[in-house]
């Protein structure tokens, strides 16, 4: 348990293996491959050996736990709980890769819910059974209201508490003093609360760790380290995780005992999956596109927007405002309550569009930077002194919350499009960042907009550094999307009809000053902050006054207001209306739900009696003063 965490030493992961291939039980190709980096035939035939089980109720599991399935409506066992779920309940140690939106959350919580209430059944001393690690504290809530949700029938029976929030000491110890059967927590905040002797590992059982390959590129490498030395050595650990890189098989070596690898790969049923796009342009054609994008409703529906940094979360933001586009941020610098609350209310569809700031991108297995490559290059055109990087000036930033992740693990509720605003620096953010659609079965839709060499900082009010660097990202994009499979398609709008509108774009991002910016981003954090912290202990004891304060999306305002922005005139538009902008045999891809039935409701009904057809709403032409009928008074 002394190991130290060295990415340097640690070898790589090994290239997937059919499981067709190595002579044990075979598995049908198109459900599962199992292997681990390291992999050995006896692992392999464990995993591959796990009976799958087509209901929860097959699995032995406390009636209540059923019960609580029942209620969240899970009709059936997904992927990574049928291989999952039998292997953690008989005490192995298990490394699960499985694919966003899989339902790994449900596949490590059941399993340690299980535990727990069959040790009670003997045993009711009270201490701590299951420290759960996190990287972000978006994740972290996350996991604890999914605690809550299959717990909801023994909440007697288990106590599960959260210590992502930044509290003092003294309300640290008083959560900690009635110790809870579950924590969850990032890294660093369960060290503290181990080094502060405020929580105890000496009898802990279980040890989950979701988003494995985040948690060391997220800075927790000593926090870990000292986890893991203080960790009881009949622990059963579970790692679970969206890629297996050098990572994971580091930690895999500091916290496992000859673990059972899952590499679980699930084909996409025809139709299902991210269609994906990229639009080459100009820097400041992002905002003329977006502008008609969402004014005209090409994309409708729920959509995340990803963008550079902060300062262009709120540019986007009070440029959308001027077309009266209703939007809210997410970035690292609003408070955690504010974060967490803003993502609720998005899942619940009380907001549309969410421009966030993607801060933590991760480089993943490439072997090289951008920088690094032609660094190389450089120097084997000119020699040493040529292989130097530029240095770039620190700018100030301000105080930014490392907890926060966008992303990654956050279940955004049928998203319908992903755009990426400004193109990530690495091909595996990209890939986590069109994960965010198309879950659980649905469609979805990843739209890039990339910035060709010989358009960068021709226009410098809308110019962002990453731009520099856009074609070679998309040559890694493509090349590792297709390793994948998966194809990214041009996406070419008509830009002839599209200039029309580009006078009105410039009228807008005039108003859209760096003052502005500096104002509204100031203004903004100002009043979340108020909502978050003071006004916490009001809310909670009055819950019908929060909806009245805490809508993410109002309007920020620019200096200069022009009203006259907000509405399209019909002069504008192209003859043959808003299907003349965008080829006809690529289309947005419409959210469908997992029978293939179209969510759109027919304009027609049926009469069940007579048979008749009827249409709905078929009073709209009418004339209502013509069909009044009244009596006068006498």
């Amino acid at each position: 348990m002394k190991r130290k965490l060295d990415n340097t030493d640690t070898p790589a992961v090994a290239e997937d293996v059919p499981v067709e291939e190595t002579p044990v039980a075979e598995t049908p190709a198109d459900e599962t491959a199992v292997e681990e980096p390291e992999t050995t035939t006896a692992d392999v035939k464990k995993a591959a050996d796990v009976p799958s089980f087509v209901s929860f109720t097959e699995l032995a599991l406390d009636p209540r736990l059923v019960q609580a399935i029942a209620q969240q409506k899970f009709e059936k066992p997904t992927l990574v709980q049928q291989k999952a779920i039998p292997l953690a309940l008989n005490g192995q140690d298990l490394l699960a890769k499985a694919k966003t939106g899989s339902g790994k959350t449900a596949a490590y919580v059941l399993p340690v819910l299980q535990a727990i209430l069959k040790r009670k059944q003997t045993d009711q001393t009270a201490f701590t059974s299951a420290l759960f690690l996190v990287p972000t504290r978006e994740l972290a809530d996350q996991v604890a209201k999914a605690i809550g949700q299959f717990s909801a029938f023994c909440a007697k029976d288990i106590s599960a508490i959260k210590l992502t929030d930044k509290v003092s000491d003294a309300v640290l110890r008083s959560l900690l003093s009635n110790t809870p059967d579950i924590i969850v927590s990032t890294p660093a905040r369960a060290w503290h609360a181990v080094s502060s002797s405020f929580l105890s590992l000496e009898k802990l059982t279980h040890l989950v760790l979701d988003e494995a390959d985040l948690v060391l590129s997220y800075g927790y490498s000593k926090d870990l380290e000292q986890i893991a030395a203080s960790l009881p050595k009949s622990i059963q650990t579970t790692l679970m995780s969206a890629t297996l890189t050098t990572e994971v098989d580091t930690l895999k070596g500091l916290l496992c005992r000859d673990p059972v690898v899952l590499n679980l790969e699930e084909k996409e049923a025809e139709g299902e999956g991210v269609s994906q796009y990229v639009v080459k342009c100009a820097e400041d054609e992002k905002f003329l596109l977006a502008y008609i994008i969402f004014k005209l409703k090409l994309v409708t529906g729920k959509c995340l927007i990803f963008v550079a940094d902060v300062d262009r979360c709120y540019r986007l933001r009070l440029f959308f405002e001027q077309f009266g586009i209703r939007s809210c941020v997410l970035n690292s610098e609003l408070p955690v309550n504010t974060r967490i609350h803003c993502i609720e209310e998005f899942n619940r569809n009380v907001y549309d569009i969410i421009i966030a700031s993607d801060e933590h991108e991760l480089l993943g297995d490439e072997d090289q930077t951008v920088e690094e490559l032609e660094a190389e290059q450089a120097k084997a055109a000119g020699g040493d002194d040529a292989a130097a990087p530029k240095k770039k000036k620190r700018k100030m930033s301000a105080k930014r919350d490392k907890e926060f992740g966008v992303s990654r693990g956050i279940d955004f509720k049928n998203v319908r499009a992903v755009i990426n605003f400004d193109l990530p620096t690495s091909s595996k953010s990209y890939t986590h960042r069109i994960g965010r659609t198309a879950r659980a079965g649905q469609t979805g839709m990843a739209l890039s907009f990339v910035v060709p060499a010989e358009h960068y900082r021709k226009h410098m009010p809308t110019t962002v550094e990453t731009a520099e660097k856009d074609e070679k990202i998309l040559a890694r994009i493509v090349k590792s999307q297709a390793k994948a499979g998966k194809e990214v398609k041009p996406y070419d709008f008509d830009m002839t009809q599209v200039e029309a509108f580009r006078y009105r774009m410039n009228d807008a991002l005039r108003s859209v000053t760096k003052v502005a910016v500096r104002e509204a981003r100031t203004r903004e954090i100002r009043q979340e902050l108020l909502k978050s912290e003071k006004l916490k202990r009001h809310f909670e004891e009055n819950p019908d006054e929060l909806q009245h304060l805490t809508r993410h999306d109002n309007e920020l305002r620019t200096m200069r207001s022009q009203t006259h922005l907000k509405h399209v005139p019909e002069y504008l538009l192209p003859r043959d209306g808003k299907n003349a902008l965008t080829p006809a045999q690529v289309g947005f891809v419409p959210l469908r739900k997992l029978d293939g039935k179209d969510r759109r409701k027919s304009k027609y009904y049926k009469n069940n009696k007579g048979g008749k057809t009827f249409k709905v709403g078929g009073s709209k032409g009418r004339n209502p003063l013509r069909t009044f009928k009244g009596k006068a008074k006498r």
